[in-house]
């Protein structure tokens, strides 16, 4: 534990040397979780095995890596709720499977689609 700490301790010291113009500091946990901590006034703290970066603490052994980034990784893009009604299979244009395959409709079973429209583009689930 006291070498990973020292391992942990330099490489927070390059990484602020290299920091320069990045904006946040994200982490990265082992199951794929982003979280981006803004750099400015940024301290970090290591107690037992919990690092506190900000206003988040990490659990040591669940973090996979740590990276400066220039936008915040954490922040949700690009997917909006649909409102009942909104889709309907009616208006579909084209539908495909995940593994870009074009489908009918009638083919659909349980799982995820990629439903056009000549509004929109929708990731549908089916239950």
């Amino acid at each position: 534990m006291k070498k990973f700490f020292l391992l942990l301790v330099a490489l927070i010291g390059a990484f602020t040397a290299q920091a320069g113009t990045y904006a946040y500091l994200t982490f990265e946990t082992t199951d794929g979780a982003k979280v981006s901590v803004p750099v400015e006034a940024l301290s970090l703290t290591v107690s037992g095995n919990t690092l506190t970066a900000g206003s988040q603490a990490f659990v040591l052994a669940n973090l996979a890596k740590m990276y400066f980034t220039e936008t915040d990784e954490s922040a949700t893009t690009g997917i909006e709720a649909v409102d009942n009604g909104q889709l309907t299979m009616d208006n579909a244009t084209e539908i495909y499977d995940l593994q870009g395959k074009k489908i009918q409709k009638e083919q659909m079973r349980k799982g995820a689609y990629i439903v056009k429209t000549k509004e929109k583009t929708y990731k549908l689930i089916v239950k």
